[in-house]
């Protein structure tokens, strides 16, 4: 998509006209406007300097963002941004307010110039305010006064008049045209009855003279103006707000690093670094790329980009983002991606996108504007000509035109769905959702169906062991020992998850010879003259006799979505079963509890997986999904996907290059940020924070934005339905009227309103499904007691062995060391059952 800056807009009337004249470019696929960030979002293979020139034949200036804003010939020679990156002061300078400061200056000359103008029209006329002796009984001189004051006003304003009359030079009317031709008429009708005054005061008919004075509207022409900035000021102020969301996120980008060249440290800018460059970061200081830490530990602040306040530790080996902060030790890291291609400018980008591009519903409110402004005009021209039927002074009907003209406001139209979008949009962003287009963000909110797929989605997407369970002859710390000693040199995700499991405990490994992997099957390799042997039952079966006890366990196991592992010692030709340790890929924390709280919500939740049926039944039982479908290929899941979309609003959950077709197929694609970049890319929402409890939060977040746009519409059309009708007189019978100088107030008002309530949305409460709940949960059943007398390892499993043997504990963790146990419960133990496994085991319990 090409982003474009268009200058001269004023209402939802504009970016009709704007859309419409980019559309009929050849090569242009798809056009939105903004009128929120007065941008463009164009695709397509349109040449940019057709593109502006459609524009400036509309009446407006455009020019490709990261060029200087204004209206660019389109004759110039246009460089292409396709490749460059900005900096974060000319981003966030892109995003200024300009506007604002201009219409500051602007309301304040005018509103001096108005208090001594309605001071001389109303503060004379009606309560007898004093002026120079001079102009006593000079009413052409009080109106002359008048007329330069008013005159002035509407010259410190002229942009109405410009663009307005612009406006219609080029066929397309807009608001401005509205007040301009509002302000203006009652101008030149004011200045006709001071040319009639003139001829009256010749004369001498004195009633004649007063009747002129009372029909004068020069303190309407200038007040009309003067209230309309007041409004645009408000608006401009408001709509600035709504971009605080993406300027923040600009705002984080660290601007300098510090890079290791030759050993000697050299502080660049960051638009000079590259990728595998060695940059350093001491605590405090922000990381400057996404990179990969190669020497140190610390403690990472993400919260810039997920939300999460709490440091992450990191070490050699893992990810760091640029704009995180580094918050305890000195690190080096080597980078991976810099400039555009950071997580960050990521980031940044899908927000500005989803700015630039225009939600479905706001369709409907640019399709009613594009008529809008050329319907009021009628309208005010009917109601002057109808007044003038009926036998209403010239005056009256007059004055009821003019204030159609003026109450009429196709701007609260016009941002009634962007202000709403920009919002839910940044509220998203600060707490890790990212919603790719506006379009993503409103279906969203429709979904009535959420498909997640298994592996990395709701379960972790790594192996872990689960269970270790020995043979008599054997200890756990035993079982444990010699299978990470085999398992050390397979590559195998199962063994790796053996291995994280043996550092966890810091067990040193045994000398292990001659080892091999049989792909399928197991390892095996020599301990001294001892085999050992690791596997599948099938492969244990082939080398020893496995008695029913562990053919039951390795059952249940795999009834449970576990791997059971099973590990021989083969000596004189005698093998020994030391144990069967359990794998399995568990589910994430807070998986059964967002999938609980879409359902609450009325999704139905299906879980899609390429796994086996057993395997499959285990997880989506223990996740809580509606159902469960297992055995799917990637087209198998597009196609299932294709056919649930008859039955509501599809929303895919994936991480893996095999969801990219069913995230496409969708009606929303949404990634787990830590998957893979087809994943993302196919997506149409990324989760950076990697967790499903963001799924019913960005549902809700949608649909607390609909609703929001919703409102908003309904108050733009709503203020129009009442307010149009009241300012041509239809209720004069009833004694009410609508002077045009409070209809221009009422105008102004209502985008001002409009824009206020989409502010609202910052109020939204975020992650609903309460993870922070889940987690003190878990805190609750977790508990350490105080054991002496453990002096090794072996004491460790003995005591471990014994505690676990006692019903609602899950696990535990004894440290000889710090002489304590930590322990994992499902339910209340009484002390005195722990304390008598302790003593029974020979050890000593201290509480």
């Amino acid at each position: 998509m090409e982003k474009y800056t268009v200058t001269g807009m004023s209402c939802a009337a504009c970016v009709a006209r704007v859309e419409k004249a980019v559309n009929k470019v050849t090569g242009v696929s798809s056009c939105s406007v903004s009128l929120l960030t007065n941008s463009m979002g164009v695709e397509g293979n349109a040449d940019a300097a057709e593109i502006i020139k459609a524009v400036e034949n509309a009446g407006y200036g455009a020019s490709l963002q990261g060029t200087d804003t204004g209206s660019t010939s389109s004759t110039e020679t246009l460089t292409s941004l396709e490749n460059k990156s900005l900096s974060p002061d000319t981003e966030v300078d892109s995003l200024k307010d300009r506007e604002s400061p201009i219409l500051i200056k602007r309301l304040i000359l005018s509103t001096g110039f108005l208090l001594l103008l309605m001071y001389i029209s109303m503060g004379h006329t009606m309560w007898g305010w004093p002026l120079p002796s001079w102009f006593n009984g000079n009413h052409i001189a009080m109106g002359l006064v008048q007329m330069i004051l008013a005159a002035i006003i509407m010259l410190i304003n002229k942009k109405f008049f410009i663009s307005g009359f612009k406006s219609v030079i080029h066929g397309a009317p807009n608001m401005d045209t509205l007040v301009a031709m509002g302000s203006g008429v009652s101008f030149i009708y004011s200045l006709v009855m001071l040319f009639g005054m003139t001829d009256s005061v010749t004369k001498g008919n004195d009633e004649l003279t007063m009747h002129y004075m009372h029909n004068f509207y020069f303190e309407g022409a200038a007040m009309i103006v003067t209230l309309i900035t007041v409004g645009k000021l408000l608006e401009a102020l408001s709509k600035g707000r709504t971009t605080d969301a993406l300027k923040g996120l600009m705002k984080l980008a660290p601007k300098t690093a510090v890079i290791l060249e030759n050993g000697i440290e050299k502080e660049v800018s960051v638009s000079q670094l590259h990728i595998d460059d060695i940059f350093i970061v001491r605590p405090g200081q922000n990381i400057p790329a996404d990179g990969i830490i190669i020497e140190g530990n610390t403690a990472i602040n993400e919260a810039a980009l997920t939300g999460e306040s709490v440091p992450v530790d990191k070490q050699a080996g893992d990810f760091v983002s640029a704009a995180t902060i580094n918050t305890s030790g000195f690190i080096k890291c080597r980078a991976t991606r810099v400039g555009k291609d950071t997580t960050l400018s990521q980031i940044i980008k899908m927000v500005s996108d989803a700015a630039a591009t225009k939600a479905p519903i706001a369709r409907i409110a640019d399709k009613v504007a594009g008529v809008f402004v050329p319907s009021v005009i009628a309208i005010a021209a009917v109601t002057f000509a109808v007044w003038l039927i009926l036998g209403a002074e010239f005056s009256f009907a007059l004055s009821r035109s003019i204030a159609v003209l003026v109450v009429s406001c196709p701007c609260a139209l016009g941002l009634a769905t962007p202000v709403a979008i920009m919002v839910g949009n940044g509220k998203g962003a600060r707490n890790g959702i990212l919603f790719k287009t506006s379009a993503a963000l409103e279906a969203a909110g429709r979904t009535n169906i959420v498909v997640l797929d298994k592996t990395g989605t709701i379960t972790r997407g790594e192996p872990l062991v689960t269970d270790l369970l020995p043979s008599t002859d054997f200890s756990e710390f035993e079982l444990l020992e010699y299978a990470a000693s085999l398992e050390a040199g397979s590559e195998h995700p199962l063994a790796k998850a053996v291995m994280k499991e043996a550092e966890k405990r810091g067990l040193s490994l045994r000398n292990i010879s001659d080892f091999k992997a049989m792909a399928g099957s197991g390892v095996r390799g020599k301990d001294g003259t001892a085999e050992l042997f690791g596997g599948s039952l099938k492969f244990a079966q082939g080398i020893a006799s496995i008695d029913n006890g562990f053919l039951q366990h390795a059952e249940e196991y795999s009834d449970q979505g576990k791997t059971p592992l099973f590990f021989i010692k083969k000596y004189n030709n005698e093998s020994k079963v030391i144990g069967i340790i359990a794998v399995a890929d568990v589910i994430k924390e807070d998986s059964a509890a967002a999938i609980s709280e879409l359902k609450k919500m009325g999704i139905k939740t299906i879980m899609l997986t390429g796994d086996n049926e057993r395997t499959a039944k285990a997880v989506g039982e223990a996740a809580g999904v509606d159902q469960i479908i297992a055995g799917l290929m990637p087209d198998e899941k597009a196609a299932v996907i294709t056919k649930l979309k008859k039955e509501g609003k599809v929303m895919m959950v994936g991480d893996g290059i095999n969801d990219a077709p069913a995230l496409t197929s969708a009606d929303t694609g949404t990634a787990i940020g830590a998957g893979t970049d087809v994943a993302i890319d196919a997506a149409d929402i990324v989760l950076v924070k990697s967790r499903l409890s963001d799924i019913p939060s960005a549902i809700k977040l949608s649909r607390a934005t609909l609703r929001n746009i919703h409102e908003n519409l309904f108050w733009a059309f709503f203020y129009n339905v009442l307010l149009i009708p009241l300012a041509a007189g239809v209720y004069h019978k009833l004694g009410l009227d609508m002077n045009p100088m409070f209809g221009a107030a009422a105008m102004s008002l209502s985008s001002f309103c409009v824009v206020s309530n989409a502010l609202r949305l910052n109020l939204f409460k975020m992650n609903n499904t309460n993870t922070k709940a889940i987690l003190e949960e878990k805190k609750m059943t977790e508990r350490t007691i105080k054991v002496n007398g453990m002096m090794c390892e072996h004491c460790e499993m003995h005591v471990k062995k014994a505690l676990e043997a006692i019903d609602g504990i899950d696990a535990a963790s004894a440290d000889h060391k710090k002489g304590e146990v930590k322990l994992t419960l499902s339910k209340a133990v009484a002390d005195d059952s722990m304390k008598a496994a302790v003593t029974d085991a020979g050890y000593e319990f201290v509480g």
